[in-house]
């Protein structure tokens, strides 16, 4: 579990966590927490994924993949102890942090963007679509659910932690989809552009797994535009906020100009 965790990576989930409650004026060390489990949840869902049985991947954040130090088993155990661990480690959020009531929205966020609801179930999409040419629609749906819906949460959970109101819930989800779109337009580029070395892991993977993706579908040009397109729309919910958004808005552009 330690050596997942520890093996760095972009942390955008937590990022976007305290940045949202930076928004609100809150302390962002009141999301310590609820950053701590969504990265378990992210971390669980590499260990998982670079499984043989899935897309079998031999390195992840630049070290060789869990189950190629571990091997299968522990890998597989691994994940599911960091999955669980999450639910825990937001049960024990002070109460001085968060009320019960608050404490569960959060978890039962979560539970929807893990689950068979949003990042497994985009997942199973992902892997169905192997092997066939997609159309736009089954792609986004695949990017909303399996990489959009824990983004998401991110912020909602800071926004949940912060005190918010439904209308400013409403434009944050809103302005944490779109961003989750650009997210994985830049990884479909990055794909196929990126640099191994500062990626971490192989560049190309999508390909060779013959995977549906925005630049296959919309060519490299038209990939790029798509991906600016999804970073306006998010600045525009996130304009409607009426939050103090500097970091929001650093953070998005750091997604749209991301190398790795």
């Amino acid at each position: 579990m330690i050596y997942s965790l520890e093996a760095g990576g972009k942390r955008i989930r937590p990022l976007l966590l305290f940045a949202t409650l930076d928004a609100f004026g809150t302390n962002p060390e009141n999301g310590l927490a609820a950053a701590a489990a969504v990265e378990m949840i992210h971390t669980y869902s590499l260990i998982h994924d670079d499984l043989p049985s899935m897309d079998n991947d031999d390195l992840r954040r630049g070290k060789p993949t869990n189950h190629k130090v571990f091997g299968d088993a522990i890998a597989t155990l691994a994940g599911d102890a960091l999955l669980t661990y999450s639910f825990e480690v937001i049960n024990k959020i002070p109460s001085d942090v968060a009320s019960p009531e608050v404490k569960l929205n959060v978890i039962v966020e979560m539970a929807k963007a893990a689950g068979a609801e949003g990042m497994v179930g985009g997942q199973v999409a992902d892997m169905e679509g192997e092997e066939k040419t997609l159309t736009l629609e089954e792609l986004e749906y695949i990017h909303i659910h399996k990489t959009g819906k824990l983004l998401r949460f991110s912020v909602l959970a800071g926004a949940m932690l912060a005190g918010a109101n439904q209308s400013m819930l409403n434009n944050l989800s809103q302005f944490a989809h779109h961003l989750g779109l650009a997210f994985q337009i830049q990884d479909d580029i990055l794909d196929l552009t990126g640099n191994q070395q500062l990626m971490g892991k192989p560049v190309g993977s999508d390909t060779a797994n013959h995977k549906s993706t925005y630049p296959l579908l919309l060519s490299l040009e038209g990939a790029q535009d798509a991906l600016q397109t999804q970073i306006n729309l998010a600045k525009e919910y996130l304009a409607k906020t009426a939050l103090n958004t500097e970091l929001l808005l650093e953070i998005t552009d750091l997604v749209a100009s991301r190398n790795h």
